[in-house]
Order: C-alpha cells, then structure tokens, then sequence
C-alpha cells in the first residue's frame, strides 16, 4: 500500500486522520490546520489523485512519478517542490545506495514522496508528534525536520566512506590488484555524495531567506530560521568532508598509478638483466661452438675417403691437417677473447 500516513494536524496536534486521499482536502477544510501525507512509490493514479486534491503543478508531478532527479528546489505559485537525495551505508558488501524523497509544501498541506527504504518518515513524523513546538511551525516545520532527518543519515554514510578510505592505503603497498578498482568504487560513490549534499545549501539558504522575507515578528518564522542554519552547518561540514574524501582518492589514485610503473620498471629491469644475462651466455655457447666447428670441418673434410684430395698422398699431411685444426681453433678462441665472448 503506497500511502503510509495521512493526518491533519492542528497546533501541533493530529486531529484527523483521513481514510483516503480524495477526503483529505474536505477533511481539512473542516478542522483548519495543514495534512501531512506520506506516499511511498504511488502509482501514477494515486498521485494524480493527490495532484487534484491540492492543485499540484503538472511538470512537478511529472517529475515525481519520473524520478531520477537532481536535488532542487523548484517554486510553482505557493509550492515549493523539493527533491532530496537520501544514503546510506550497507555495511554488508561496504557500498552506499541513494534513494529519492520528493516533497510538496503548500500553506496547509505537506505530500512526502518516498522512492527509496530511506529515509524512515515515520520516525519523523513520530519526532514531531511527540514534540508539538515543532508541528506549530506549520508544513515549513515539516519540510526542516525531513531535510534534518536525510543530513542526519548522511553522518554514518561518511563514517562508513571514511574508514573504506583508511583501507585503500594498506591495500596501496600490500601489492593488492584489486585497489585501483575500489579507488574508483569509492570515488563514484563520493561523487555521488556531493552530488546529493552540494544543493543543500543553496536549497537551505533559499528556505531561510524565504523566512527572513516574511514576517520578521512571527516567532515560528525566527525558530525555523534557526533550525535550518544549524541544519546548514551541519551541510556544510558534510561538504567539506566529501571534498577531502575525493581530493584523498586523486592522491590515492596517483600514488597507486606510480607504485604500478615503479614495479614495472623493476620488472622490466629485471628482464632486461636476465637477457643480458642470457645473451652473454649465448656468446659463449656460440663462441664455443664456432671454435669446435672449425677442427670439426677440417676433420670432417679430410674423412671423406676419396682418392685425389689434395695432401692425401703427402707423408706431412697429417700433421699439416692437426696444426691447422688446432690453428683455427687459437685464432677464433683469441678473435672470441678480443671481443669479450669468452
């Protein structure tokens, strides 16, 4: 069932609680006050419905059905259309998921679309019920706890990059193959961090001034004002952090990318010595064997048994083919030794 909650609420108290979104409008209309309504992923019908009932702008219902938004603030008349991007850490493979919330908010009335399992609504709708001050400040009350509710979960989100980051640089010199693709995991994900958290602060700020242009004397006007520029600070230090996250990773990257082409110099260099290595014993063997060659051709020559071969009927032949075997040899052996062959 996509609607989760639908309540009126009057000075801080919920006095109505309608059982359908067609009879919301009708039921405010009767106790004053503003409805608070949470959907959770409505069907095209189900907020068409919702559309009719508090006159919502066709391109922001478009967008909310869509999805896959950008965090915005976008005015239609006397509604502010506001997307947020929730986190959070799954702790079980060390990933972060970002979900969606679209929020209307009207001068009586909130509409919390929820796209993703965070955040959980119904712990800020109990907050506020339990807290009255806070549902006094009217639908603009609403929208500062949601927004506080999607910051505060953005701190175990950053616990949780922070100490994947404090990984990266024992798997750096452990030899790990595997790190240059974390470092891009975890990059993507800090991107999208900031991507989510970035426009806040112009949306907070925008919400504030809003508050400063309305009535200086409205009391609700002053604690919203104050509520939302702690809200930013809180924006604000996340921002920081997820800019040193991302500048940590381009470090992390180059450091990475410079141990890979020191090892492969250190492996280059050591082919290159085993060549070296192994050229050099190549000349010996070369050496060596051109050297037996030598004696071997002039044996091999005077063993073939013919009869008119020159030497052969000469009685100092033998020895003339010994010295000259052994000659061949000496001369190569030096040429070979000259040339640092042997």
């Amino acid at each position: 069932m996509t609607l989760i909650d639908d309540a009126i609420y009057v000075d801080g108290r919920r006095v109505a609680s309608p059982a359908s979104l067609a009879g919301t409008l009708h039921a405010l209309d009767l106790a004053g006050g503003f409805a608070w309504i949470g959907l959770y992923r409505p069907t095209e019908e189900e907020l068409g419905t919702a559309a009719a009932e508090f006159g919502l702008h066709e391109l922001a219902v478009e967008d909310a059905l869509t999805g896959h938004q950008r965090a915005k603030l976008d005015r239609y008349g006397e509604t502010r259309f506001v997307v947020l991007r929730p986190a959070r850490y799954i702790d079980a493979d060390e990933s972060v998921e970002f979900g969606e919330v679209h929020v209307f908010v009207g001068p009586n009335f909130v509409i919390a679309i929820r796209h993703a399992e965070s955040p959980d609504l119904a712990k800020v709708r109990a907050r506020l019920e339990s807290a009255p001050d806070l549902l006094q400040r009217g639908p603009l009350g609403v929208l500062y706890a949601i927004v506080d509710q999607v910051v505060d979960e953005y701190e175990p989100v950053v616990a949780g990059l922070e100490n994947d980051i404090d990984e990266i640089e024992f798997q750096l010199f452990s030899g790990d193959r595997a790190v240059a693709k974390r470092i891009y995991g975890l990059a993507g994900e800090v991107m999208e961090l900031q991507r989510a958290i970035r426009p806040l602060v112009k949306i907070i700020t925008t919400l504030r001034e809003d508050l400063e242009s309305g009535d200086a004397d409205d009391p609700h006007a002053l604690e919203l004002r104050r509520s939302f520029r702690d809200v930013l600070d809180h924006v604000i230090s996340i921002t920081e952090k997820a800019d040193e996250f991302r500048q940590t990773l381009s470090n992390a990257l180059m450091t990475h990318s410079t141990l890979v082409a020191q090892q492969q110099n250190d492996e280059m260099r050591t082919l290159t010595e085993t060549s070296l290595a192994q050229s050099e014993q190549a000349k010996k063997i070369s050496g060596w064997a051109a050297i037996i060659f030598a004696p071997s051709l002039v044996a091999a020559i005077y063993g073939m048994n013919f009869r008119a071969m020159p030497g052969t009927s000469w009685g100092g032949g033998f020895l003339f083919a010994l010295l000259l075997m052994l000659a061949s040899a000496v001369v190569l052996y030096l040429v070979f030794r000259a040339r640092r062959w042997l």
